[in-house]
């Protein structure tokens, strides 16, 4: 096979027209095993390829991209940048998205290995080159650029190559295109923050960083949406909170949401600055954020009892990650009669509406209600049981009742309240006083698809991981219980055949 590919490749160099050629050659490539292809590479060169790229024949452009996908794919990166660094080069500047496309991929496996990341940096012009591929009309191409060049920035010094000096001067430039690009390179630099912890990360672009928290203030409200999605980011970095919170920007957000109250267009930025709070909280802390930012709170409970379902499920996610913590529960917990009315608002709409907020209440219903053991005193069992009886008289009925409805979705958001409360000693004992529960729970056949088998079995799992489970149940449930862990959750039961013919 080696032999016949080696044939072909001379062939195609011969000839004006190669199409054919080449889609032998493709075939061939395509039938040798990629460990065999390894040792014939090693010991030959495709300029003849790379060579044909340079056509207006969209077919031969696209065969010679398979062939090259398939031949580098069988190089290391460190043979790919030696020995290509040229037609690299005109790669990423080609008509064709697709030799684009080939070209900041191999990139990318550049930037994974440590001695092809040091050459690939060392070629200034490369890099300049996939810094302006971030402006291409092509959101493939663009994305393959931000995805390599945030690979090759792993440590301060590839940092300091891709984001300051004169490639700064280029990311700047890149900017100017339009808004769209300008948000791409918010993007990259954001990205190369959040996942490079090991070096100053947004000092050295510092003025990028600059230019995006103007934008989250600036008058337009477009773009101030799609800025604090940016900003959100960067607060989850140890780097980035103490950058924002240097430049002051909490308190800007925190006063552009209290302002929002005689902003007609406020519905637009809204959601995403409780989404920055939200997750500011899970950073600092529920309590410091919810004492610095009262607004933050306050417009939460005011979303969760909207009318707009944009608004709802926002709220939804917040209360769900707030509630997720102690400390967030003890929040909640202290704005008294606030809350309560939310959890009256939350039982209203697990009960109707939309499946998908439907589904995002349940959810925030089973974290504000988990309770892990070590957690659990005698106050917060008895916040969480407090809270669970706000959402009706025989809430377990309801719940029950909700995971029965023909939407697999809402089965297994059930489930998981359920499996909330299992964990409980309350919840055990509302769970054995209610007519039929424990039936419902050991009966495989209420839950059809794998997700909701999975559901199921995790409720047993809680029930059974609760020291108070056997005492409040009583053995027999236990021993049941006990019965459908070890089984698993997609045992079925074997039915007796019946030999009808023998009885007649």
């Amino acid at each position: 096979m080696a032999a016949s590919i080696e044939s072909l490749l001379e062939e195609i160099s011969n000839i004006e027209e190669p199409i054919e050629e080449l889609q032998c050659l493709k075939t061939a490539l395509l039938s040798i095993t990629l460990n065999d292809l390894r040792d014939f590479v090693s010991g030959h060169r495709f300029e003849v390829i790379f060579s044909l790229l340079n056509s207006n024949d969209r077919e031969q452009v696209e065969l010679c991209v398979d062939i090259l996908e398939r031949i580098l794919m069988a190089c290391s990166p460190l043979q790919v940048v030696q020995n290509y660094k040229a037609e690299l080069q005109a790669g990423l500047t080609h008509p064709n998205d697709t030799v684009k496309i080939l070209t900041l991929t191999q990139v990318g496996r550049m930037a994974e290995h440590s001695d092809a990341a040091v050459q690939i940096l060392n070629s200034q012009d490369i890099i300049v080159t996939v810094i302006r591929s971030i402006a291409a009309d092509n959101m493939t191409v663009a994305k393959q650029a931000i995805q390599s060049l945030t690979k090759l920035a792993r440590t301060e010094t590839s940092t300091s190559k891709i984001i300051s000096g004169d490639m700064l001067n280029v990311l700047t430039e890149v900017m100017t295109v339009s808004d769209i690009v300008r948000y791409r390179v918010y993007e990259l630099v954001v990205t190369i923050e959040s996942e490079s912890q090991n070096h100053e990360g947004y000092y050295p672009c510092g003025r990028i960083i600059d230019q995006l928290i103007k934008e989250l203030t600036g008058d337009d409200i477009l773009i101030r949406a799609a800025a604090i999605e940016m900003i959100t980011l960067m607060v989850q970095t140890v780097r980035g909170h103490k950058f924002l919170m240097g430049q002051l920007v909490f308190n800007k957000i925190a006063k552009m949401m209290i302002d929002a109250n005689t902003d007609p267009f406020s519905s637009l930025y809204l959601p995403g600055f409780v989404k920055f709070f939200g997750t500011l909280s899970f950073v600092q802390g529920p309590q410091r954020v919810c004492e610095d930012y009262p607004v933050f709170r306050d417009k939460v409970f005011e979303m969760a009892l909207d009318t707009d379902p944009t608004m709802i499920g926002v709220a939804l996610d917040t209360l769900g990650l707030l509630g997720s913590t102690v400390e967030g529960k003890q929040v909640l917990q202290k704005t008294g009669e606030k809350f309560k009315s939310v959890m009256v608002r939350m039982s209203q709409l697990a009960s109707a509406g939309a499946t998908e907020l439907r589904v995002r209440c349940l959810d925030a219903i089973s974290h504000l209600l988990t309770l892990q053991p070590e957690h659990q005193t005698e106050d917060l069992l008895a916040l969480t049981e407090s809270w669970f009886l706000l959402l009706s008289k025989q809430p377990i009925n309801m719940i029950r009742d909700i995971s029965t409805q023909p939407f697999p979705e809402l089965h297994c958001a059930a489930l998981r309240v359920f499996t909330a409360i299992a964990a409980q000693p309350w919840g055990q004992r509302l769970m054995v006083r209610t007519p039929g529960f424990t039936e419902f729970i050991l009966d495989r056949s209420t839950s059809k698809s794998k997700e909701a088998k999975d559901a199921k079995f995790e409720l047993v799992g809680s029930l059974l991981g609760s020291s108070s489970v056997a005492e409040i149940l009583g053995s027999q449930n236990y021993i049941s219980l006990r019965t459908y862990l070890r089984e698993g959750p997609y045992h079925v039961s074997a039915v007796a055949a019946v030999d009808t013919e023998g009885a007649e």
